[in-house]
């Protein structure tokens, strides 16, 4: 049974093991390369821990073969953003254009050097996509980098392979790139894109510590450091910058642009869209408890147990065999296969005390002291921010993300607050959460250009009384 090197420390205490290779199983459709890449030169490196050095087996999670681009090197540059590796990435949707140029552009796949909320260096994968649109905006052509939706905590699940394989369905996992159709519309501006896979998501040598705010952050703005060095990229030091995400994503732009004066003071940025943000982990994991997404829940607990030993000390001593085995098994799940196999479970099946999870975490002061460190709104952000919410989302619940606005307005943040009204479309069933995804989209795309074009943002945090 092949093994990811450093999975020891995935699901809490327990070890994950992923699938066994064969031959037979394979990305849907579409055969999988395994691909052969050889580490950059970098000027000075970290040695990483052994247990990160590049696999000597292929990993197969749920029947996909991860790439061996996607196992790390033993050592990173001393850099963030510094590239460790490219390859060109084939789109699984581009058309030839009349120029002989593709469509949309010419994806390039790398890794890049980030680091993780304990301040270890770590290794990070994404894309970067050369748009074949002019830039007509003022200025040097700007970079947008984008941080996905929820896609999952199996490496399959990682935004550069979704770009490449916009769907994969193999009878062991679903995985869609709901994404891609954002990324089109922000390279059809002429705007370059990056696209970061964050921490552990699509790289082999750790579990993906979703919504780990400073792990997001960082790799999104380690993201756009690394895409000024990509061969062939136009973008220069000089180029404008935005950041553009919804859900998962949004609280990654969020906290990108909260962390970007001190981690990433070179980085002009211009702008940030910053959509359903996760502000306030602990309203969200309430409200994704018995929703179609539950098994989000469990990759929550899944990364925050692994970089955080007071909550795996507290999910060890509180978590029933049941639950052990849904948080192993949701490990290696995107998005798809968490909605079939745990849509709609409530976390008391997981539990020894038949409490949930929502209620230990409210009655441990360690646990809430964890969540806490992850709320986004304690800082101001940096240059305009658009924050979107649609006023009947239940899934990242409308109430902290208005909040959130609220926060950033009294630290006299430059804020764009949008209270999106749509009818209540379903509690529970992701309706309410996904439909504004798609509705909104045009306006913050438009929205994020006119910054990029070098426009004024001007505030509404005057209005905040009387939005909802």
């Amino acid at each position: 049974m092949s093994r990811k090197s450093t999975r020891s420390r995935s699901t809490f205490s327990t070890t994950h093991s992923v699938d066994s290779p064969s031959p037979r199983r394979g990305r849907g459709n579409v055969r999988v390369p395994a691909v052969m890449v050889a580490a950059a030169a970098c000027m000075g490196t970290y040695a990483v821990p052994a247990s990160a050095t590049q696999a000597s087996a292929p990993v197969v999670s749920r029947g996909v073969t991860i790439p061996a681009f996607y196992n790390p090197p033993a050592e990173l540059p001393s850099a963030d953003g510094g590239l460790i590796r490219t390859e060109p990435l084939p789109l699984g949707l581009s058309l030839p254009g009349l120029d002989g140029r593709p469509m949309p552009g010419t994806a390039t796949r790398l890794m890049y050097k980030s680091t993780d909320s304990d301040g270890r260096p770590v290794a990070v994968t994404g894309s970067y996509i050369e748009p074949s649109a002019a830039w007509k905006g003022g200025g040097p052509r700007p970079l947008v980098a984008v941080a996905s939706g929820t896609m999952g905590q199996g490496d399959q699940c990682a935004p550069s392979l979704a770009l490449q394989y916009p769907l994969t369905l193999n009878g062991a996992t679903v995985s869609v790139g709901y994404e891609d159709l954002a990324i089109y519309r922000l390279l059809s501006t002429g705007a370059a894109v990056v696209v970061t896979d964050y921490v552990g998501l699509g790289v082999t040598d750790r579990l993906h510590t979703y919504v780990n705010r400073l792990d997001q952050g960082h790799a999104l703005l380690d993201a756009a450091r690394a895409a000024r060095a990509v061969p062939g990229a136009s973008i220069t030091p000089y180029s404008r910058v935005g950041l553009y995400g919804y859900s998962q994503g949004g609280g990654a732009s969020a906290a990108a642009a909260e962390l970007q004066p001190s981690y990433a003071p070179e980085v002009d940025l211009a702008g940030t869209y910053a959509g359903a943000p996760p502000a306030d982990l602990t309203s969200v994991m309430k409200g994704i408890d018995g929703s179609a997404l539950a098994g989000a829940l469990a990759w929550s607990i899944n990364g925050f147990a692994q970089a955080d030993p007071d909550l795996r000390n507290i999910v060890e001593a509180n978590i029933n065999t049941t639950g052990t085995a849904a948080l192993k098994d949701a490990s290696t799940m995107c998005v798809g296969d968490a909605i079939f196999g745990y849509g709609f479970t409530k976390s008391t099946k997981w539990t020894t005390s038949g409490k949930s999870i929502g209620d230990i975490i409210a009655a441990d002061t360690r646990a809430q002291a964890a969540l806490d460190k992850q709320r986004i709104g304690t800082l101001k952000p940096a240059g305009p921010v658009r924050l979107a919410t649609g006023i009947q989302d239940d899934i990242v619940p409308h109430k902290q993300a208005r909040q959130l606005a609220v926060d950033w307005c009294r630290k006299g943040g430059n804020v764009t607050y949008e209270a999106i009204a749509l009818p209540d479309l379903g509690d529970g069933l992701l309706t309410n959460h996904l439909v504004p995804l798609i509705t909104d989209q045009g306006d913050a795309v438009s929205w994020l250009t006119d910054r990029l074009s070098g426009k004024a943002a001007t505030s509404n945090c005057w209005s905040m009384p009387l939005q909802r």
